[in-house]
């Protein structure tokens, strides 16, 4: 049949990435559909749709949807829970300047992604299994944080406390998804650090911050005086 062997013909003579795609482009395609619709969003049929692959070029590269599922569930504690330890970690001079460096997970997606976070979030609330991959995520953030505060001498009672204030208050902006101007947000960046350490960052340490970030305080708004 003329016609069928020549649609075997141009499927062979494209290239295997066409054809099949690869894991990384199936994973981000996941990752993407989380984001969008959630855990039930992603699906097999809907992605090599979306990628313009046969469904069976899908077993080339996992198992099955569950493989899928539990790559993106690494890719979720390589990114955010590592990037989050790698932070505490960083050098720094004074409890300031570390509390600072952490803050950067607030401000950078390449170093933690809020909307990844909120999404398997969203996905721990349905299976019982992602919860407790999600309280283990919690508890080595939150024990890296607190080592970062008795590097710095507080006792250990007391770096449990601001290191959980600390990380429950970016979970907080995580779920609630604040829409607010990024210069507002810098304004209140050395309150916050007062707040977690009890110390008020330098001048040099806050500008090294805002030049990181390429971004920079704006004055806080403040309500009017009532009217007698």
């Amino acid at each position: 049949m003329p016609f069928d062997y020549l649609q075997l013909r141009c499927f062979m003579e494209q290239p295997v990435d066409t054809v099949r795609g690869s894991a990384e482009m199936w994973l981000d395609g996941a990752y993407e559909s989380l984001l969008e619709g959630g855990i039930e969003a992603v699906r097999i049929l809907p992605l090599s749709k979306k990628y313009n692959l046969s469904r069976t070029s899908f077993y080339w590269f996992f198992k099955d949807r569950e493989e899928l599922l539990s790559e993106l569930l690494k890719r979720w504690k390589s990114k955010n829970t590592g990037h989050w330890i790698e932070r505490t970690q960083a050098y720094a001079d004074s409890i300031c300047e570390a509390v600072l460096n952490v803050a950067d997970c607030w401000f950078d997606e390449t170093i933690f992604d809020s909307r990844f976070e909120a999404a398997i979030r969203n996905w721990a609330q349905q299976s019982a299994e992602v919860a407790q991959e999600m309280a283990n995520a919690d508890a080595q953030r939150i024990k890296a944080l607190t080592a970062l505060f008795e590097r710095f001498g507080f006792n250990p009672t007391t770096a449990d406390v601001r290191a959980r204030a600390m990380y429950f208050t970016q979970l907080g902006y995580v779920s609630t998804q604040p829409n607010e101007e990024m210069g507002l947000r810098m304004s209140r960046i050395a309150d916050y650090v007062e707040v977690f350490t009890m110390v008020r960052p330098g001048k040099h340490e806050l500008e090294r911050f805002f030049s990181r970030r390429k971004a920079w305080p704006t004055a806080i708004p403040t309500k009017k005086a009532r009217k007698k």
